[in-house]
């Protein structure tokens, strides 16, 4: 449930509204009667199903993990009487669906699964059937109500879990976003000179995501320079070849000249065996090369200093 009270102000998601929601799962107003119902006889007990229900928690291998500190096992139980109480109050509006999605993002945040999650609201689900059982209700009463509990049970696990893969999703998104600019490093070794060592597979996103930052890249420093060192990319075929022609005759519409390094002679044999075209591309065998040529070009010269 929700351990954490914080708001939920910063996800623009669209999501469908309480009513929909409400349709979708069949909800009527005969259910939310029947959960006030239910209400009237379980809230007073409420405290005792959430006993039970840790009980059941306590045997799996995630009450250590996330619960054994004794101050956050007392706020996650406060947290989840709030819960059961609204649960049972009989009334699906905006906030009641708002707080759901909270829980779900919750959940996604210290990373409790959804098997956790699915299997515990289906021991609430039991826990509320068996005392529905215990009233003096006929069976078809019986069934209605539990019927109720049951459809609002689905309906809050529908959010929790749309919310949680929502935030699952931007977590993994941010951190292959971060992984891309580990794998595109491009730096302003000097003044005007920009260099991108690139290592393992390049495909055709991948070209474009090193286009994209390295064009950004001169478009802030105003390079005039860019080397880009191929020494560490294990495949070199026609593909590969066509995206470095590529991204360095971009650069030079930017004004910016470009230099393929880390050419080795069997990259080199390879682009002449497939027949490619590198026309004005300027290559070198090493990195170090292609730099002492940039600083020629910048009419700049590295002078050994004595001592």
């Amino acid at each position: 449930m929700d351990l954490s009270g914080k708001s939920y102000d910063t996800f623009v998601v669209d999501h469908r509204s309480a009513k929909v929601l409400q349709e979708l799962y069949k909800i009527d107003q005969t259910d939310l009667n029947l959960l006030k119902m239910a209400g009237s006889f379980m809230l007073p007990q409420v405290e005792e199903i959430v006993v039970n229900w840790y009980r059941w928690l306590e045997t799996q291998p995630e009450f250590e993990q996330f619960f054994s500190d004794k101050k956050i096992l007392h706020h996650v139980r406060q947290k989840q009487y709030d819960y059961w109480r609204e649960f049972l109050a009989g009334e699906i509006n905006e906030d009641y669906v708002q707080r759901r999605r909270i829980v779900g993002e919750t959940h996604a945040r210290i990373g409790l699964s959804m098997t956790v999650f699915f299997a515990g609201m289906s021991i609430f689900d039991q826990l509320f059937s068996e005392m529905v059982q215990k009233q003096s209700l006929t069976e078809n009463e019986q069934m209605q109500m539990s019927d109720a509990i049951a459809k609002q049970v689905h309906l809050d696990t529908g959010i929790v879990c749309e919310m949680f893969n929502y935030v699952m999703n931007e977590l993994i998104s941010g951190q292959s976003k971060a992984l891309l600019e580990m794998s595109t490093p491009v730096t302003e070794i000097w003044q005007g000179i920009l260099l991108l060592p690139v290592v393992g597979i390049v495909d055709s996103k991948r070209s474009q995501d090193i286009m994209n930052a390295v064009l950004q890249m001169i478009a802030k420093t105003r390079a005039k320079e860019f080397i880009l060192d191929i020494s560490g990319v294990a495949v070199v075929d026609t593909a590969v070849a066509n995206y470095l022609i590529k991204i360095t005759k971009a650069t030079r519409l930017m004004g910016c000249e470009s230099t393929i390094s880390g050419l080795s002679p069997a990259i080199a044999q390879t682009i002449v065996q497939l027949g490619i075209d590198v026309g004005t591309v300027q290559t070198t065998s090493t990195m170090m090369d292609a730099l002492d040529k940039a600083f020629q070009r910048q009419n700049l010269k590295v002078i050994e200093m004595k001592q």
